[in-house]
This record gives structure tokens, C-alpha cells and sequence, in this order.
């Protein structure tokens, strides 16, 4: 079956990808951009008026989602930084109590250390691809090198547009909000655990996860400069940190226990842990590109690529194997995680010193997570864009101190059913970008009208994209393990399932997606 050419709307030269108004607000961030409309009259009119003094006086980013043009690309940050990024985020002590998931699930330790090793590698591979729409070439076999198109320089739910659909990215717009609020109440509670077991329970549980809240905001009220400042070396603190408790904790682990799991039930097992690091790791790929729209165009597409992929898999990998044994797990289970932190280092004064430095951890991930939360909801709805994206921070805040208050008590369970649910349609959601750019677009960014990126009549209709990802979820439901619900075909595999819930999205979508894309491009757009 012969492919169509390329869009009928694809820019016919580089020059025009990079020709585009620019708006400037400040000094401090005169930033050309490829910009919305708004009205210049009414209260949001005095909101961004407001906007845009934080940014002269404050620094605070007042450029939204819009697409950041090449020609503003001028101090982006270093290269490292790309991995830098995702290590603060990633090794935290939410990390290191995912590592106890084995353990819960009756594997041994050899088995949950590869299980974690192999589902995050996975993940961070799909997050590693994704990250390379957002900032660097992309080159095709049969394009020249010369004619490589640049960058796109739009955030990662802007770019689902071009595959999506503009009404389905809608969708893959609100699962990202929800999606952020989880990790971030999940690094407020871990940080709020441990301000709790640090103060001997003088500090509540509440006001911990209050105070780690509080913190991640500060930095993501600012702007994408201020978390990737942050996050650029806080991951150096934190590998310190974890290189001193692995010197302490790897007499103490046990590695003889053998698994209280054989055959079916063992395999089973294996795969409910494996879809649930993996969704951790693959969790970012829906957001990862807002993190890269500052650098220039000539970036390496390999480089983004690894940086990404081992930014996250090995400092994941360093947090979540650390191991475990009966007293740790019991310690665990019914002190908390602060007080096996405690139990772990000795002695104890510099365990709680340990403690506070651990509570910072969590602030990577917040920043992160706020901060894209809030570019999520703008990128809805039009409409939501003339609202500032400070005001979406402040809401977000919200929305996450009231999901980490309501879950505080209950940690392994939200992320045993929380992450691996979001496994399931972030590969839905790869499955969908990496079939379009290669099967549909060439593997070339000059077949993407960038220009267009906000304009609905010149995006796919979305049937395809809709239908390709409603089929993804109903093959991750048929797939499924969670605490509440087992899918029919996951129940066959062992005593207690078999999370392929991953693997079946993945066919689903494609045997959708390439038919009903094929026929949308040859019928409507």
C-alpha cells in the first residue's frame, strides 16, 4: 500500500520554519516566539500586564506555551543538563521506596534488582525518543543533511497535535495535569515522611508534605530557567547521599531469601513489577520536550537521546535498588519510610542529618511536575493560554497539596496502582508520535507545518489519533493488574495475573493507528 506524500500544509523550505513575529516583554526575556492573540482589554489583560512585570522585575516566564523560535535560542543551557534534569527528579526517596515493591510482592531481591534494572531502562528509552521532538534535528535517509529541518520548539503535548489530532491532544492535555499532580503528591508525601521522622513526629505528616510542597512551587512559579538551574545540581547532593547509604546498607541486604513465588505466579509477578518501574520511567515522556525548547537546532538527535535515556534509567536505578530485608521491609511497612531511613544509617544523629538532605529530593520532581502541569492546562484550550501561567502554577499547588494530604497514610498503594496506570497510555501515546514521524512524515521535521501549531483547520482531523488511543486503552483494561481491578486476559497468567497491560496497548494502537492514519490522510487531512 502506497504511503500519500507528505501534509498538503508541510512548509515547502527550512527559511520559512524559522521566519516568524517575536514578542518581547522584557529585558530579561526577550524571547521570540511564535505568539497567541489575546485580547488587550479586561482583567486578563491586567493579569498579563501583571505577567510581565514579574518577568522584568522577577524572571518569571511569561511566554506560555508558545513555540520558541530558533533565532531566540541564543544562551541554551549546557548539554549535560539534559541528563542532569532527570536525575534530580528521578533519584529521590519516591524512587526508594518503589524498590520495596519486590519485596511486597514476594520476588527476591535478585529478581526485583533486574526486574527494576530492565522496565526502567524500557521506559526511559520511549521518554528518551520523545525528548528528541522538542529541540533537535531529525534528519531522513532521503532528505540532504543540509535540508534537515530544526527543531520543533514546542512543548510535548503541542507536538502530539501533529499525530493526535487537535481534539484528542486535548485529552492527552488533561491525563498530563493529572499525571503531574500524582508524581508531585507522591514526592510530597515521601518528603513529608521523612520531615516527620527527622523531627520525631514533631513535625505532622501534613505539615511536611505542606512545607515540600511549598518549596517545589517557589521554583516553577518562576519558570523553565529556575527548575533547570535547580535541577542542574541538586542530582550531586543526592548521589552523595545514596553512595553513602548503599556503603552502610549492602552488608545488611539479603540476598539468600529465595522468591516465595514459582512458575505462572512468578512470571506473573514479575510482569505486574515490570509495568510498574516502567511506567515511572515512560511517565515522562508526555512532558520532556518542554524541558528542551531552549536548545539550538544542530543538537544531536543521538545525544538528546542518551542524555535523556540514561539521565533517567541510571539515577532511577540507583535509588529503587538499593535492596531490602525482614527487618527493613517490617520497618518499612509499619514506621514509615523516615524511620527506615533511620534504621539503615547509623548513628542516628547523622541519620536525621541524612534525613533533611533526603527531604530536598523531592523538590526536583515537584518542580518538574508543577511546572508542566500548568503549560498542560494551557495547551487545553485556547481560551486557557490568555490566562498566565503563574495563575495555573498557584492552582496546581492546590490541586497537589490536596492530593498529598489525602494520600499520606498510604504510599506503597499509590505507587503500586498510580504508576503503573500511567504506563499504560504513555505508550499509547509513543506508539501513536513515533508511527507518524516515521511512517507518515518521513522521519523529517520539514514535513511538519510548525508555523500551524496552534491553528485546529490545519492539524489532522484526529479520528485516527482518537481511535488509535481508545484502542490503546481497551487493550491496557484487558491487560491490567491493579490493587481494584484484573483484566480478563491478565487473570490468566498465575495465581494472581500478569500485568501485560503495556504490551497489548502497544499492538492495539498500532494495528489501529497506521489503517485509520492512512485513510485520514487520503480522505481529510
Amino acid at each position: 500500500m502506497a504511503l500519500p506524500d507528505p501534509e498538503k500544509h508541510a512548509h515547502p523550505s527550512i527559511s520559512s520554519l524559522s521566519a516568524s513575529p517575536t514578542r518581547s516583554r522584557s529585558p530579561s526575556a526577550s524571547v521570540p516566539v511564535q505568539p497567541t492573540p489575546f485580547s488587550t482589554t479586561g482583567p486578563l489583560a491586567r493579569l498579563r500586564h501583571f505577567e510581565a512585570v514579574l518577568d522584568q522585575k522577577l524572571g518569571v516566564e511569561s511566554h506560555g506555551p508558545d513555540r520558541i523560535l530558533p533565532s531566540a535560542r541564543q544562551n541554551p543551557p549546557k548539554a549535560w543538563v539534559m541528563a542532569a534534569l532527570w536525575a534530580s527528579g528521578t533519584m529521590n526517596l519516591s524512587c526508594f521506596a518503589t524498590g520495596f515493591l519486590g519485596w511486597e510482592f514476594g520476588l527476591s531481591l535478585t529478581q526485583s534488582i533486574l526486574t527494576i534494572v530492565f522496565g526502567t531502562l524500557l521506559g526511559a528509552m520511549v521518554t528518551g525518543w520523545c525528548a528528541t521532538m522538542g529541540g533537535s534535528i531529525i534528519l531522513c535517509s532521503r532528505i540532504p543533511e543540509e535540508d534537515g529541518g530544526p527543531g520543533t520548539g514546542l512543548r510535548q503535548v503541542s507536538i502530539s497535535r501533529y499525530s493526535m489530532g487537535w481534539y484528542p491532544a486535548k485529552v492527552i492535555a488533561f491525563l498530563n495535569v493529572i499525571e503531574q499532580l500524582g508524581w508531585s503528591s507522591v514526592g510530597c508525601i515521601t518528603g513529608g515522611l521523612a520531615l516527620s521522622a527527622v523531627s520525631d513526629g514533631r513535625v505532622s505528616l501534613i505539615l511536611g508534605v505542606v512545607i515540600i510542597a511549598v518549596m517545589g512551587l517557589c521554583f516553577s512559579f518562576v519558570g523553565l530557567r529556575a527548575v533547570l538551574t535547580y535541577d542542574s545540581w541538586a542530582w550531586l547532593v543526592f548521589f552523595v547521599i545514596f553512595m553513602i547509604m548503599y556503603g552502610e546498607a549492602a552488608p545488611q541486604a539479603d540476598l539468600a531469601t529465595p522468591s516465595t513465588l514459582t512458575g505462572s505466579a512468578l512470571s506473573g509477578t514479575v510482569l505486574t513489577l515490570l509495568a510498574i518501574v516502567y511506567g515511572s520511567s515512560s511517565s515522562w515522556c508526555s512532558i520532556c520536550s518542554d524541558y528542551y525548547v531552549q536548545y539550538p537546532v544542530e543538537t544531536s538527535k543521538t545525544k538528546v537521546f542518551l542524555l535523556t535515556t540514561l539521565g533517567i534509567t541510571i539515577p532511577t536505578c540507583i535509588g529503587s535498588t538499593m535492596g531490602y530485608n525482614t527487618v527493613w521491609s517490617d520497618t518499612f511497612e509499619n514506621s514509615g519510610l523516615g524511620a527506615l531511613v533511620q534504621t539503615i544509617l547509623y548513628p542516628l544523629g547523622f541519620a536525621k542529618f541524612i534525613l533533611v538532605l533526603l527531604v530536598l529530593s523531592g523538590i526536583g520532581m515537584n518542580c518538574i511536575a508543577i511546572y508542566s502541569a500548568a503549560l498542560s492546562i494551557q495547551q487545553f484550550a485556547r481560551p486557557l493560554q490568555a490566562i498566565p501561567r503563574f495563575i495555573w502554577t498557584l492552582i496546581v499547588f492546590v490541586g497537589i497539596l490536596l492530593l498529598g494530604i489525602a494520600g499520606r497514610d498510604h504510599l506503597l498503594s499509590v505507587l503500586e496502582n498510580f504508576l503503573a496506570l500511567l504506563g499504560y497510555w504513555n505508550t499509547s501515546f509513543f506508539v501513536i508520535l513515533f508511527t507518524e514521524h516515521y511512517l507518515f512524515r518521513r522521519g523529517s521535521l520539514l514535513n511538519y507545518d510548525l508555523e500551524a501549531w496552534n491553528t485546529p483547520s490545519k492539524m489532522p482531523v484526529g479520528y485516527a489519533g482518537g481511535l488509535a488511543f481508545a484502542m490503546g486503552i481497551v487493550g491496557c483494561v484487558l491487560g491490567m493488574v491493579q490493587t481494584w481491578y484484573t483484566g480478563v486476559i491478565s487473570k490468566m497468567i498465575g495465581e494472581f495475573g500478569g500485568d501485560i497491560g503495556n504490551q497489548l496497548a502497544f499492538v492495539f494502537t498500532l494495528v489501529a493507528y497506521v489503517p485509520a492514519r492512512w485513510l485520514e490522510r487520503r480522505y481529510l487531512r
